[in-house]
C-alpha cells in the first residue's frame, strides 16, 4: 500500500482545525461520612455556600456547612447509593427553585422538578433561590384576619394570622400532613364573598 504524504498532511491540518482546545477544569472532593441525609465532603475548598453539588451516582446536594476541613452537605433525595469514597463535583451553581403561580396546583421535589405527571414546566417560569434573606417587619403587610384550619384545638388554643408561615413539627405517623391537608380543604370551603383576593396556600 503506498502512502501518499500530500494525503496524509491534508489529513493531519483537517484533524489540528477541527481540535477542541476548550478544557473543563471542575474541583473534585471526595465523600468522607454519609448519614441521615447528610454528607461530609473532603476537597471543596472553594465551594460556595448553597452551591449545588453532583455526587458520582448523579444525586444533587446543597453545600450548608463550611467548615475548614470538610464541607457538610445537604442530600437532595436517597442518600443509600452514596457511600464512603465517592467523588464529589462542583456545579458552580446556587441552588434555586420555580416560584410564581405557574406552579398553583402543581406537585414538585425540593429541586421544583415535577413528580405529578403534568409535564414539564414552562421554561418562562421565573426561578429564585433558595437560600435568602428574610424581608424585615416594616416591609411585611400586617396581619389582620385569622386563618381558621378547621380544628378546634388549633382555632382556640393556638390562632394562626393569615398570611404568616406556621410549622408543624413532630414525630412520624402523628398526623402532620393530616393536619395540613385538612387545612386546605377547610379554607376552601370558608371562602368568602368579602375576600378581595384569593387564597394560596404552599405545602412542603
Amino acid at each position: 500500500m503506498e502512502i501518499n504524504p500530500s494525503e496524509v498532511t491534508k489529513i493531519l491540518k483537517e484533524q489540528i482545525k477541527n481540535f477542541g482546545s476548550k478544557a473543563e477544569i471542575t474541583e473534585v472532593g471526595q465523600v468522607l461520612s454519609v448519614g441521615d441525609g447528610i454528607a461530609r465532603i473532603y476537597g471543596l475548598d472553594n465551594v460556595q455556600a448553597g452551591e449545588m453539588v453532583e455526587f458520582a451516582d448523579g444525586s444533587k446536594g446543597m453545600a450548608l456547612n463550611l467548615e475548614s476541613e470538610n464541607v457538610g452537605v445537604v442530600i437532595f433525595g436517597d442518600d443509600k447509593a452514596i457511600k464512603e469514597g465517592d467523588t464529589v463535583k462542583r456545579t458552580g451553581a446556587i441552588v434555586d427553585t420555580p416560584v410564581g403561580k405557574e406552579l398553583l396546583g402543581r406537585v414538585v421535589d425540593g429541586l421544583g422538578n415535577p413528580i405529578d405527571g403534568k409535564g414539564a414546566l414552562d421554561k418562562s417560569v421565573k426561578r429564585s433561590r433558595v437560600e435568602v434573606k428574610a424581608p424585615g417587619i416594616i416591609p411585611v403587610n400586617q396581619l389582620v384576619s385569622q386563618c381558621k384550619p378547621g380544628l378546634k384545638s388549633i382555632d382556640s388554643l393556638v390562632p394562626i394570622g393569615r398570611g404568616q408561615r406556621e410549622l408543624i413539627i413532630g414525630d412520624r405517623q402523628t398526623g402532620k400532613t393530616a393536619v395540613a391537608i385538612d387545612a386546605i380543604i377547610n379554607q376552601k370551603k370558608k371562602k368568602s364573598l368579602m375576600m378581595r383576593s384569593k387564597n394560596y396556600i404552599v405545602f412542603t
